[in-house]
């Protein structure tokens, strides 16, 4: 048996039992599979195995063995998301192609069935704070393993995703990682041990290079906006200026040919068949959503659907073959939802934003809650690299921005019973993020 399906099969029989006492190891279990599919990367029987559905499926179970809390957080997100997911019923009810919409639709239930759970078991700050270092910990290596590729091949060869799941392509783990980052920066804002902060820096630095090394002009246009959110809230904007210009000119000299060539045919689209093709598309999205309130559903790649919306291009119907998918989080759900779809979309988003924006009100000072404001700002940056990245990519499903949306409202909840019940919820200091990964150790054993 391979040694990499020994290990993951090892961890799994360790832990699962524990999920029916404290169903948030199935959470952090679920988050680890889904986000990293580290069964991806074993040759052996693990690698086909629907480990993740047996770790939800034991979840679910354990809810109802649990001796912990379980209490669904109910905010503006979440109530976006559930009209959105019920939605979705109702759009896939009227889909063109409906067998295919439906099988879509159950693969898209079962990571949003998650994040509810996930927003209802974790409620506790040690919950919380593992919660992120699983999210950065299981983006965080393939940063680490494309950052290095990167650097050691000059840039030439281009990265790639995981095997399996939403961040498989080039364009999909760019977006990703430089979502990542951010809350990378987070953990080490907040971390009081030095070789975490120079492990998290150096984190940072090679998934940077490993999302250049994607040589996704996506991800570029992201980490322009993100570097213009994190420079205008900085103080010393000069200084700090200074030192972005410098950054990116070691990378921008670092990088081959090759990759400039690529860059700069953001200026000029015209020429690039490839993104033509995505502004076809979406305008075979919105013609889609002007005759049809509910959409064409999941499945409405096809050619019959795009030989009947896609724009007419000097007397000709657009080449439908090339259609794949809607490159665009926006346009991938007007065309899947319709437009109620898509407003119901960008509000989870919208109000996502907004909690992280009352994180940050009133904490700066607060030695207690300054983890809160670096973490309402960091992600908001991180949203900002969503929205921006994400309207190249057909990433409207992924879990890790859901699981960021989640983070935000089970940190809002931490607060306000933090503020009304102190004895109930007593801040646990930012300094023990290792700490608490010996207490749930400590847990495990006393359970």
């Amino acid at each position: 048996m391979p040694l990499r399906d020994l290990l993951i099969t090892g961890i799994l029989a360790s832990t699962l039992p524990f999920v029916f006492r404290h169903v948030f190891v199935g959470v952090l279990l679920w988050t680890w599979v889904s986000i990293m599919n580290p069964h991806r990367l074993a040759y052996g029987f693990t690698h086909n195995a629907p480990i993740a559905a047996a770790i939800a499926g034991i979840t679910l179970l354990g809810l109802f063995t649990t001796r912990d809390r379980v209490k669904l957080a109910w905010s503006a997100p979440v109530s976006f998301l559930a009209m959105f997911v019920i939605w979705t019923f109702v759009t896939t009810y009227f889909a063109f192609f409906q067998d295919g919409s439906i099988e879509h639709l159950t693969r898209v239930l079962k990571i949003q069935l998650m994040i509810f759970v996930t927003i209802a078991v974790l409620y506790k700050w040690e919950h919380i704070r593992l919660f992120i270092w699983i999210n950065v910990l299981s983006l965080g290596f393939y940063g680490l393993k494309g950052g290095i590729y990167t650097i050691q091949g000059g840039g030439e060869g281009r990265v790639w995703g995981p095997p399996g799941g939403f961040i498989a392509g080039n364009n999909e783990l760019a977006l990703a990682l430089i979502m990542a980052i951010p809350l990378m920066n987070f953990l080490r804002l907040t971390t009081p041990y030095l070789w975490v902060k120079r492990g998290l820096i150096a984190m940072m630095v090679f998934s940077a290079f490993s999302a250049l090394g994607t040589q996704s002009r996506g991800a570029l246009l992201a980490i322009v906006a993100m570097g213009g959110v994190l420079w205008w809230r900085a103080p010393n904007k000069l200084i700090n200026a200074f030192a972005l210009v410098l950054l990116v000119g070691v990378a921008w000299t670092f990088m081959p040919q090759s990759w400039h060539d690529r860059m700069q045919t953001i200026q000029t689209y015209q020429e690039d068949g490839s993104a033509m093709g995505r502004i076809y598309v979406w305008q075979t999205t919105i013609n889609i959503a002007n005759d049809r309130v509910f959409g064409a559903g999941y499945e409405m790649y096809d050619r019959l659907i795009f030989d009947v919306y896609a724009p007419r291009i000097q007397h000709q119907t657009f080449d439908s073959t090339i259609a794949r998918a809607a490159h665009s989080i926006y346009f991938q759900v007007l065309g899947e939802h319709g437009y109620i779809g898509l407003l119901l979309f960008l509000m989870i988003w919208f109000t996502a934003w907004r909690i992280a924006g009352s994180l940050r009100k009133g904490t700066r000072d607060d030695a207690e809650a300054d983890w809160l404001y670096h973490f309402g700002g960091m992600a908001q940056v991180s949203l900002v690299g969503f929205a921006v990245g994400g309207a190249f990519l057909s990433l409207a499903y992924f879990d890790f921005p859901y699981n960021l949306m989640a983070a935000l409202v089970v940190v809002q909840r931490w607060r306000m019973e933090r503020q009304t019940l102190p004895q109930v919820a007593a801040p646990i200091p930012p300094d023990t993020a290792l700490t608490g990964m010996r207490k749930i150790l400590w847990w495990v054993q006393t359970a």
